[in-house]
């Protein structure tokens, strides 16, 4: 199953600070991305996610800064599933420019309903748990 996705951004001077460097804010956004890319490219979707009333909103993000990125460095971002439980993704993020580290960080998604009340993770996505997570059972198949 695929746990593990790359995608290429290039930096665009909009995204830079006043020093040039990429504005440590669109990590953030580029985190995102990878996490959104991910997921199309297990055969899912956000969209299709929303459309059945759940979200998956983060509640917890960590990243360290290594170097600094410029405008139009092209940079990879890996973007990998560590933990799947019943309710929450954990992902960790690397991003690099050729073979240097840039960027490390770790986020903690939780699955919500509309009201915000805690849900469990679609299969869609559950299925694409690591090996060693633990197999989510949806509720209705209880």
């Amino acid at each position: 199953m695929l746990t593990e996705h790359e995608i290429e951004i290039r930096v665009r001077y909009c995204e830079t600070d006043a020093m040039g460097f990429l504005h440590h804010a669109n990590h953030f956004t580029y985190f995102e991305m990878g996490r959104t890319e991910l997921l199309r490219a297990q055969g899912g979707n956000y969209r299709a996610v929303e459309e059945t009333g759940l979200y998956l909103v983060v509640v917890k993000l960590a990243c360290s800064y290594h170097a600094p990125a410029h405008y139009d460095d092209l940079l990879r971002l890996v973007t990998r599933v560590e933990k799947v439980s019943p309710a929450k993704i954990e992902h960790s993020y690397k991003l690099y420019r050729g073979d240097q580290l840039l960027t490390t960080a770790s986020s903690v998604l939780a699955c919500v309903d509309k009201a915000g009340k805690i849900q469990r993770i679609p299969e869609v996505i559950a299925e694409h748990r690591p090996a060693d997570a633990p197999r989510v059972i949806p509720s209705s198949k209880r």
